[in-house]
């Protein structure tokens, strides 16, 4: 029997400088059905250069400018052929059995709409490589976390489990949970343009019935450019989106039990945020305005997740784990 097929999306944007590493990790990958599609957000380097000369099958998709990870995504989904999609960061160097260790897990359950592996930092460090991810889950606040990151990786994280979702560098989806999760034509919302678009698309797939699974022994190094707890090194316009993206993530996502359980550590959570803007980083007051232009789509969109969801309010929230203190 032949193996299901697997896109692998790949979304670059000035990009030249890390794929080498991921285009040739790609080569060498041992999955023997697999098919790239790369979408181009309007690259001034040798990006697409690099794409030619070490994927030349490779289907390329030319955007004329940068119109977010989200819609790239989107673009890529629907070009795709295959049973499985894998979005790849152009930063992500997989290990040849990364994607024939992930696609048996997908295929022993139906309503296994998503697996990942354990994503370990590049460089190593003290003779061990730190964790990038194993997984990610989200607190009381509403907060997410990385599964693991910046821990030095000695197997504490080698056992297989459902974990909340995965994180976007570089999560395997069943096409069928995609699909499904879909609403107004849009698989990774567009609004999101960037950053937090995994959460989103994991907490739709949760309410909807979908699970993710985290399989350690698909294993890929991640050259992670922003990571938690260095919010200073991160771009200005960055740091708008995060802010504004945590807003669209409640106002989509966030169901009435949710909300009468953990309003006071969601307030409480965000009220330091608004301070915090208001002190130090004024820039992403913006969101607020955001905010306010896409309220009736994010309200759409809420209004159709509501309709869709198939779990019990006990079979969301707990995955929402106690916050050690507000």
């Amino acid at each position: 029997m032949s193996e299901p097929l697997v896109s692998i999306g790949l979304v670059t944007w000035n990009h030249a400088a890390y794929l080498p590493g991921s285009l040739g990790a790609l080569i060498h990958v041992n999955y023997p059905a697999t098919e790239l599609i790369v979408v181009d957000n309007g690259s001034i380097d040798n990006s697409l250069e690099l794409v030619a000369q070490h994927c030349p099958s490779a289907r390329v998709i030319r955007n004329s400018e940068n119109t977010g990870f989200c819609h790239a995504h989107n673009q890529a989904i629907a070009a795709s052929q295959g049973t499985y999609y894998l979005a790849l960061n152009p930063d992500i160097e997989m290990q040849p059995d990364y994607i024939s260790n992930l696609v048996p897990v997908l295929e022993r359950g139906h309503r296994h709409g998503t697996a990942v592996g354990k994503l370990l930092l590049l460089p190593m460090e003290k003779d061990a490589y730190r964790v990038d991810s194993a997984g990610l889950f989200i607190d009381r606040r509403r907060r997410q976390f990385l599964r693991g990151h910046g821990e030095l990786d000695h197997g504490q994280y080698d056992a297989a489990c459902e974990v909340f979702g995965a994180d976007g560098a570089a999560p395997l989806y069943r096409r069928e949970m995609l699909e499904d999760i879909k609403i107004q034509a849009q698989y990774f919302d567009e609004l999101f343009f960037a950053h937090k678009e995994d959460v989103d698309v994991a907490w739709r797939a949760r309410l909807f019935g979908w699970s993710t699974c985290y399989q350690p022994s698909a294993v890929a190094f991640h050259h992670r450019t922003f990571r938690p707890g260095r919010r200073g090194m991160i771009p200005e316009d960055v740091r708008l989106h995060a802010v504004k993206n945590r807003y669209y993530l409640l106002v989509k996502n966030e169901t009435a039990a949710g909300w009468r359980r953990d309003w006071l550590p969601i307030l409480w959570y965000d009220l330091k945020i608004l301070v915090y803007m208001c002190l130090f980083e004024r820039s992403s007051l913006k969101a607020l305005a955001f905010l306010r232009r896409d309220w009736s789509k994010l309200r759409s969109w809420h209004r159709e997740i509501a309709r869709k969801t198939r779990v019990s309010a006990d079979g969301i929230l707990k995955w929402f784990r106690q916050v050690p203190e507000l």
